[in-house]
């Protein structure tokens, strides 16, 4: 088992990228449901005034960090994590894997021209990956989102990747996870669009100093601004009141 740190609010598990790789494939082989989640600086912002999300994560099977600040956080507050274990690299190890084992794999979200992308460029750069099947990331009410996770249950994934912002993803998983049984179930946020090459991810220095954000910014600055400059502010007081407490 690994150790598991509560941070601002909210459970981590200080696993490597190596060991979280090790703890699904543990997760497939029992055949019961598993929900996971990355907590980033804004994840711990939503969580702190939203209880329904916080309970969310930290009901979740596995809980990775996403994001160098909160890394850094953790180490200044005598808690230190091993490693970021970012998102999109975590979905790409494991489509790589699912080549390998045969592991099924269903993807959900983002636009149908973006999920089809997806899915043809990973049958092609993995020929032996087997595809339970995809759909996009938009419905009306919740008659539609019932079918929607029939679908998703009647496929019989190994792995359920969900490429829906927060906590709309969070909140989806948390609903039906437990109906749809998947082994493995992983809300990925825009990783679609990075893993097409329709957003640019950020060089591998701007990665490791805590400034992946800011690339992001600059490539969609009127969308990013608000979440970036005004909403995630609020990490900083986060940070702070926990240090007062510790001390």
């Amino acid at each position: 088992m690994s150790e598991r740190i509560t941070l601002m609010g909210c459970s981590i598990d200080n696993l490597s990228m190596e060991e979280t790789l090790h703890t699904i494939e543990g997760f497939i082989h029992t055949g019961r449901p598993h929900q996971h989640v990355v907590v980033n600086v804004d994840k711990l912002v939503k969580a702190s005034h939203d209880p329904e999300l916080r309970q969310i994560i930290n009901d979740c099977a596995l809980i990775n960090v996403d994001g160098m600040p909160v890394v850094w956080a953790s180490r200044l507050l005598g808690k230190p994590l091993k490693e970021r274990v970012a998102g999109v690299d975590l979905f790409e190890a494991l489509m790589r894997r699912a080549g390998e084992k045969g592991w099924r794999v269903f993807l959900l979200g983002a636009k149908e021209e973006v999920v089809s992308k997806v899915a043809l460029t990973y049958r092609n750069r993995y020929p032996r990956l087997v595809l339970a099947g995809y759909r996009n990331g938009y419905w009306k009410g919740e008659a539609e989102e019932a079918q929607v996770v029939e679908q998703i249950r009647d496929a019989r994934p190994d792995l359920l990747f969900v490429a829906i912002s927060s906590p709309k993803k969070e909140q989806f998983l948390g609903r039906w996870q437990a109906e749809m049984k998947i082994p493995f179930a992983m809300g990925v946020g825009g990783t679609f669009d990075v893993a097409i090459g329709q957003v640019k991810r950020a060089p591998v220095w701007m990665q490791k100093s805590g400034l992946e954000w800011f690339y992001r910014f600059l490539q969609e600055p009127r969308r990013m601004f608000r979440r970036y400059f005004i909403e995630d502010m609020a990490f900083l007081r986060l940070f702070l009141k926990e240090l007062r407490q510790g001390r």
